[in-house]
């Protein structure tokens, strides 16, 4: 069986097909398909509120692209489109949802924070277990954090701080505020110490620069040292020097001065970083959907 998925960023469209595969009784989604591309529709929503002519017509002839490659070559069983804060706070969201549906077939499900925290929880929870987790997923247009103690979701929100946002508005005091007095409020009846999981494009690519290896945790210090060192260099720098993507080289920054922020209200000095986001948990949904009787 092929599933596919599709999540509409604010910075970027990302696809990634993947294969059920079993061995040994164990059955496990394998990526055979991932492309990305920086759309970045969160620009024209976070300083405009709508989604400009010129992004629409971009959006829809991607996802004809992206249709194309699913539906007549991977010939997938089943798929799902979903799109987060940028759609979701468009003022002409449904007019764009509606000519997707129109000239492509394509039905958008418009998720909200809960929604969006909640396939993405889908996706790392194979990481808990009886400690406690603050996860923290950073995107575009939001930040979606939730606690998990002894595998158990225990309180969850969606900030509207992101890296475009921050991009565009320098007008977050209140938000900023708002999310430290959550984490702290969160943190106070738990005795031990949280470790964090970060999400994200953004904290993967802090995370290669560290030069971590895969499933060991991400320090504070190293991440405050890494976000330092980027910062020594100009955008132009990032992008011809340190050869990051001309979308990636300039939210990296606000981006992980969330990470960092979070991790210090929370009292966490320690990060996993899977390699997993919505779209693992759109995937992980449409498996259960699949396999679950008529």
């Amino acid at each position: 069986m092929k599933l596919a998925a599709i999540d509409i960023g604010s910075n970027a469209v990302r696809l990634q097909v993947s294969s059920i595969t079993q061995f040994q009784e164990q059955t496990t989604l394998k990526k055979i398909e991932y492309l990305r591309f920086p759309l970045r529709l969160g620009h024209d929503v976070f300083t405009s509120q709508c989604v400009s002519p010129e992004s629409e017509r971009k959006l829809i002839k991607l996802l004809h692209a992206f249709k194309l490659l699913i539906i007549d070559l991977y010939q997938v069983d089943d798929y799902m489109v979903c799109a987060t804060s940028a759609i979701r706070e468009a003022k002409n969201k449904l007019a764009v949802k509606t000519h997707v549906k129109e000239k492509l077939g394509l039905e958008i499900k418009i998720i909200d924070g809960e929604e969006e925290a909640e396939l993405i929880g889908k996706a790392i929870r194979h990481l808990l277990d009886e400690k406690s987790y603050l996860h923290i997923d950073v995107g575009g247009g939001s930040t979606e954090l939730s606690l998990y103690v002894n595998q158990k979701k225990m309180a969850s929100r969606s900030f509207k701080i992101g890296s475009v946002r921050m991009l565009t508005h320098h007008d977050l005091q209140l938000t900023w505020k708002e999310m430290k007095a959550w984490i702290k409020a969160q943190k106070k009846p738990i005795k031990e110490n949280i470790i964090g999981i970060g999400t994200g494009g953004n904290i993967h690519k802090l995370f290669e620069l560290a030069k971590r290896k895969i499933g060991k945790p991400f320090s504070l210090k190293k991440l405050k040292a890494i976000r330092e060192y980027l910062a020594s260099y100009t955008y132009e720098e990032r992008v011809n020097i340190l050869q990051l993507n001309v979308d990636r080289a300039d939210v990296i920054l606000p981006a992980s001065q969330i990470y960092i922020s979070a991790m210090e209200w929370g009292g966490i000095e320690q990060i996993l970083v899977p390699h997993m986001g919505i779209k693992d948990g759109m995937l992980q949904v449409l498996y259960e959907k699949n396999l679950s009787p008529p």
